[in-house]
């Protein structure tokens, strides 16, 4: 698959996620999250549809080799959470380290505003996926009645095209 990096409208959040490429550090990540109709109780404000990957949650925490970084709402960057969006898994705004996910279809409850972050401030969008996308849908068939995998995707290599 490839995905596009939109340095110049989220230039924080772009700069985090190279910095993770280029480091290798999400050779050693995984597919470990796939949210889905499926695993989501009634009870949520907002179902969502995405793939997550990254460095696997311990508990309400992400592991963190690279700092956590600032949160650029979807406002102030202008992108949104569309079909193949690429965007930051956080807890609380400015706790979005080394979780990423990919959106299946339009989710706007992600965006500033949304319904799924009770803070209101959504996830910080910035990329897509440009190739592949029918792949994404492919491993988001796969989810289970949890939303965290049983056995997680790996990731065999990320690089810059």
């Amino acid at each position: 698959m490839t995905i596009v990096v939109d340095v110049a409208s989220a230039p924080v959040t772009a700069a985090n996620f190279l910095a993770y490429v280029d480091q290798g550090l999400l050779k050693n990540a995984s597919i470990y999250r796939i949210v889905a109709d499926c695993n989501q109780p009634d009870t949520l404000p907002a179902k969502i549809d995405v793939l997550q990957f990254g460095h696997l949650m311990q508990g309400k925490e992400y592991p963190t080799p690279l700092p956590a970084i600032v949160h650029e709402p979807t406002s102030q960057t202008g992108l949104r959470h569309r079909d193949g969006t690429l965007s930051m898994a956080r807890f609380a705004p400015g706790t979005a380290s080394s979780g990423f996910f990919i959106c299946v279809g339009d989710q706007p409850e992600l965006d500033e505003g949304g319904k799924r972050q009770p803070d209101g401030q959504g996830f910080a969008a910035f990329g897509w996926v440009e190739d592949g996308l029918d792949v994404v849908r492919a491993l988001h068939g796969k989810a289970e009645a949890s939303d965290m995998l049983t056995q997680p995707i790996p990731l065999l290599d990320v690089k810059r095209a």
